[in-house]
């Protein structure tokens, strides 16, 4: 059976979005901020839990102080927002054994990064990073944990998107 999938004319924004690890100094609009905070609340998650806590930081020395925590990186310093999506659920498993948080933090980021593209921002995810420091930098009480950092702003980068499989080597139907 073959299958014919036109990203283009769902949306465009996933054929566009790539990592961005060069960003402008502009400051990212509030509202358009809004937007995509609103489009991560909006994400699904494992039995409705929303185990997360956004904490999102435009405060030039705290961003500074988060770059030191993800070991230097400088696209995490030249990002104008950064956003620590944390957990507030840290124990449930899911029926199949799994912890739920990864994949729920995964996915309320995955939609924070496509409404990102539709608003012309640029990202990029960051786990890379000494998490007890960016819980202290940021007061994230000691029973939660920082899950990833999303880097928000305007990109100044203009790379190729990297390339994907082809749909043949990452699909199967009905067995592996």
């Amino acid at each position: 059976m073959s299958y014919t999938f036109d990203t283009m004319a769902l949306l465009p924004e996933i054929d566009k979005r790539q990592s961005i690890r060069e960003f402008s100094r502009d400051a990212v609009d509030k509202s358009s901020l809004q937007t995509i905070i609103e489009a991560g609340r909006r994400a699904p998650s494992a039995k409705n839990r929303q185990p997360w806590r956004f904490i999102v930081v435009d405060d030039r020395e705290i961003r500074e102080r988060i770059q030191n925590a993800a070991f230097g990186q400088d696209h995490v310093g030249q990002a104008p927002v950064i956003i620590a999506a944390c957990t507030t659920n840290i124990d449930y498993r899911m029926p199949n054994g799994l912890m739920s948080y990864p994949i729920d933090i995964a996915v309320a980021v995955s939609f924070m990064m496509i409404q990102a593209q539709a608003e012309g921002l640029g990202t990029c995810v960051v786990t890379t990073f000494d998490e007890q420091e960016l819980k202290e930098i940021l007061t994230v009480p000691y029973s939660m944990r920082v899950v990833m950092l999303l880097l928000v702003g305007h990109p100044i980068e203009t790379s190729l998107a990297a390339q994907r499989k082809p749909t043949k080597r990452i699909v199967s139907y009905n067995h592996w």
